[in-house]
């Protein structure tokens, strides 16, 4: 990067945590004003000109030659505007309280969406072609019937679709739409602050304290996040109201019958399958979160659990700073010993500017892995501050970034892997890092605090994640019904909170505006069910691994190769899984229910 901003080394709390890497972008571009990016924008507005040109109201007349060439052509206008909103975006997630990062990002958003304007008829048209036709062309040949699933997913939206004015309409509108609440809420949670003791911190700084072994500082981090949240409630309820209700607008007018309809579409995968994840999931809260958090209780020695508790470590376990060097070689051992392929597909997000890991002031909170485009790389952000859980949160976005890697084979149309599967790879790293350290443990003390660990881990990514999406599908309801007051919301949150923790548990008055700061219900909502899906299908693909499925690393790695270009069942069927068998989801949870069964004869 030409300009950086943060020292590569900065950490938190003054901990030595070794030399934490910082992304070098310039494999995107070596600045905002760099000429390459100017003659890419250049290049843009003109090349969507000429394919409107080329192809506007002509598509249903080509042959699977022609059809072959205008996917290449789309394909690369979708790679250079994806190349350069993922600059202006990750620029932008590096520091969200910078006015010019943040105007600069606008500013490329605004562009794309103008120059992209000319494309909306290419989706529109394309569903008004016969089936029949399509799939003829299709059955031309291996070239272009590599491109039919794409297609299909853009045909299962023909029901929804809108008049060409409209659909063009809600394309340039979307600046100021949804994506500008996005970055008021953005803005509003990275620019907060909180003070713990006379330190004055951000919210991934301060959300680190809920993990600390002193109670009292525990307590003070979680009444302090209530404070903050409470006293920004209005802006949190009015981003919430907004963006429910615009997406009810849009529903409406598509005909969509359920507002999770979109995100079901949109991750390729069946209502029904969905629901049957859901329900187990909420049916195993008993013998899950309620048992688990009941042998909690009894370890930390309290009569009652309060919030602050739940993700506190256990009395026994070791107060440990993990530095950057150590997370490194525990992910990349652990990587290796499954595959050194993976290892080695692992390797550049270290050595090549691929990983931003410091906490840093405005830095975006949380994590993720972002692929940008097919011929480049992904790139991955953390907020490393050298707990346990940060390693695994290293080993799940290495995983993330594995996958997209392997992925872009296939180029734009048909990398993306939808949600449901997108977190395959990244929770199956996090499997593998844990079996490491188990395996390794020294004794039974040792294995308990990493078993009890990734239970809660799990707890995190399947219970508390269903329990968000129920609090979704009920604030979606709720809000057809009119105005929300934020005294409404935190009702709706509380109600599933209180269903999923289980008896063990009191609530603080200011937990119930814990809902402010996830950003998933702001950006990709009902999103969160992937990662249940997600940890389900591991614990099942991690199972027939542990059998000795035969060919499994070759079966695993062209899973991932697939990208979108396969539907779950196709993808599933060589490891004898199907997810759409009820059955399939006990045998995820049956895993989760298998390590408290452990604990708990660790009691006996």
């Amino acid at each position: 990067m030409t300009h950086p901003l943060f020292d590569a080394n900065a950490s938190a709390g003054g901990k030595d945590l070794g030399d934490l890497p910082v992304w070098d972008l310039s494999d995107l571009y070596a600045a905002p004003d760099a000429p390459e990016l100017k003659r890419d924008l250049d290049w843009l507005e003109e090349a969507c000109e000429r394919f409107a040109a080329d192809y506007q109201g002509k598509l249903a007349t080509l042959d699977a030659d022609a059809w072959i060439e205008c996917i290449h052509r789309y394909e690369k206008i979708d790679m250079v505007a994806g190349r350069i909103m993922s600059f202006a975006g990750l620029r932008y997630y590096q520091q969200t309280t910078d006015s010019g990062r943040a105007a600069f990002l606008s500013d490329c958003q605004d562009k794309i969406t103008t120059y992209t304007t000319p494309l909306v008829f290419f989706s529109l048209e394309i569903n008004r072609i016969p089936d029949e036709t399509l799939d003829a062309i299709f059955a031309a040949n291996d070239a272009i019937g590599r491109y039919k699933p794409a297609f299909d997913r853009l045909r299962a939206m023909r029901p929804h679709q809108l008049s060409d004015e409209l659909e063009q309409f809600l394309h340039d509108q979307s600046v100021v739409g949804a994506s500008a609440w996005n970055k008021l809420f953005d803005e509003t949670i990275s620019g907060l602050e909180f003070e713990v003791d006379g330190e004055v911190m951000g919210i991934e700084t301060i959300l680190n304290l809920l993990t600390e072994q002193d109670r009292d500082r525990r307590e003070a981090a979680a009444r302090e996040l209530g404070r903050v949240f409470s006293a920004n409630i209005k802006t949190f309820s009015r981003v919430h109201n907004t963006l429910t209700k615009d997406k009810e607008v849009e529903d409406r007018w598509r005909n969509m019958p359920t507002p999770q309809t979109s995100r079901h579409l949109a991750n390729d995968v069946e209502p029904e399958v969905v629901e049957a994840l859901r329900d187990a999931v909420v049916e195993a809260y008993p013998r899950i979160s309620h048992r688990y958090y009941e042998l909690k209780r009894k370890w930390l020695g309290l009569d009652r659990m309060q919030v602050w508790d739940r993700n506190a470590p256990l009395p026994m376990e070791i107060d440990k700073t993990v530095d950057w060097p150590t997370a490194r070689g525990m992910v990349m051992d652990a990587y290796s010993d499954f595959s050194p392929e993976l290892a080695r597909l692992a390797e550049p997000f270290f050595d090549k500017g691929w990983i931003d890991a410091a906490v840093t002031p405005g830095k975006a909170p949380g994590a993720f892995a972002h692929p940008t485009v097919t011929d480049a790389h992904p790139y991955v952000m953390l907020n490393y501050l050298g707990k346990p859980r940060d390693v695994m949160t290293l080993a799940h976005e290495l995983g993330h970034g594995v996958h997209q890697r392997l992925a872009a084979d296939q180029g734009e149309m048909l990398a993306s892997t939808p949600l449901t599967l997108a977190e395959t790879a990244s929770v199956f790293g996090e499997m593998l890092t844990f079996r490491k350290l188990l395996a390794g443990a020294r004794d039974q003390a040792e294995r308990k605090v990493l078993l009890a660990g990734k239970v809660e881990d799990m707890i995190n990514t399947v219970v508390r994640q269903i329990a968000f999406y129920d609090f979704e599908c009920k604030l979606y309801e709720a809000r057809r019904g009119g105005e929300l007051t934020p005294e409404a919301i935190n009702a709706l949150w509380m109600s599933v909170q209180a269903e999923s923790l289980g008896p063990a548990f009191d609530f603080m008055d200011d937990y119930q505006v814990y809902w402010a700061y996830v950003p998933h219900f702001v950006h990709t909502p009902f999103y969160v069910y992937a990662y249940a899906f997600g940890d389900g299908l591991v614990n099942a693909l991690y199972a027939a691994y542990e059998d000795g499925a035969p060919d499994f690393q070759a079966k695993y790695f062209d899973m991932l190769k697939a990208g979108g270009s396969k539907h779950h069942k196709e993808l599933l069927a060589p490891f004898g899984l199907d997810a759409s068998d009820p059955a399939f989801w006990q045998k995820g949870l049956g895993m989760i229910e298998g390590m408290i069964d452990e604990l708990e004869a660790m009691e006996a």
